[in-house]
């Protein structure tokens, strides 16, 4: 069951990159397109929020700092810096130059604790990371334009960011109360920053372009925010609680393989035989993985990866 939620959150999270690249072709700027996203899919959590919250009221407001961190890192940062990214590359491209944030996780958490990953987890990361350079054939394609990687790298330290500051969650804060109050609480903050003028703003009325049909402008923004948002972050809490952390994490780059399959779909970004390969080494990598962290003793969280929170 698990496992099952991740990968559904997982192909859900992977239809914000297209969609999002659909709407930015229209004049949509990164900024007001991730506002009206995640304010959205904070209205939509609230309701599961409240709930989820009764008699842990105290616990929420002693995690202040931390759902400020969420709203920064993962809800804020990351998301401005891959919208951006999906303007200047391939949504695939942009995509996994984001999860080598999950690299950057495990060097941190190694640095920071001493405390080695299982060589089995470790070893199942690079596979992962290995495979996705191959299912993106990163070789293959002419140069990444550098202001997209630049934007793509940001959003990868947004991604470390937000894992590391989960990490310290206090163990009764529900994951549910934490995407809510995170992605309203990033919402108003941007949004903020949008009327003083210090974010890039601006929207459009056009119908957006996807597997060649013309599209209503408001479809694609409910989308991102309900499917690619509130339905994917639910699930991937779901999956968290189940899998543990660092499997979730792991499971959580399947996004990359939907991405590269609704970006042929939806964009005529068209995969080639490098990505097939590329696939089968995720797939043994995220096996390594599983199996690595049943020997790790390292706490697990249960908390959703903002991937498409990219």
């Amino acid at each position: 069951m698990g496992l099952l939620a991740v990968i559904a959150s997982s192909a859900a999270f992977a239809t914000s990159g297209p969609v999002a690249k659909a709407l930015l072709a229209t004049g949509w700027t990164p900024s007001t397109l991730v506002t009206a996203r995640v304010g959205i899919a904070g209205l939509v959590l609230l309701g599961p929020a409240i709930v989820a919250s009764r008699g842990r009221w105290g616990v929420v407001r002693a995690e202040w700092r931390l759902i400020v961190g969420v709203a920064l890192t993962g809800v804020a940062g990351c998301q401005i810096a891959y919208f951006n990214a999906v303007t200047h590359l391939q949504v695939s491209v942009a995509l996994l130059i984001e999860y080598l944030g999950i690299v950057l996780v495990v060097l941190w958490l190694w640095l920071r604790t001493g405390r080695v990953p299982h060589r089995a987890t470790v070893g199942g990361v690079a596979l992962a990371v290995l495979g996705l350079v191959l299912v993106l054939d990163v070789s293959g394609a002419s140069s990444p334009d550098l202001v997209g990687v630049l934007w793509a790298s940001s959003s990868a330290i947004g991604l470390a960011a937000y894992f590391v500051i989960i990490a310290r969650a206090h163990a009764d804060l529900p994951s549910v109360t934490l995407a809510a109050l995170g992605m309203l609480l990033g919402a108003a903050l941007m949004g903020a920053l949008g009327l003083a003028g210090l974010l890039p703003w601006g929207s459009a009325g056009e119908p957006i372009v996807l597997a060649g049909r013309q599209v209503p402008w408001w479809w694609g923004v409910l989308s991102l925010s309900l499917i690619a948002a509130a339905f994917a972050y639910l699930l991937g809490a779901i999956g968290a609680r189940r899998l543990g952390s660092t499997v979730a994490s792991v499971v959580g780059l399947t996004e990359v393989l939907f991405a590269v399959f609704l970006a042929w779909a939806l964009l005529d970004e068209l995969p080639g035989a490098a990505q097939l390969v590329g696939g089968a080494l995720v797939v043994a990598g995220v096996a390594a993985v599983r199996w690595g962290e049943r020997a790790d003793v390292g706490p697990v969280g249960d908390f959703p990866a903002p991937g498409g929170l990219a």
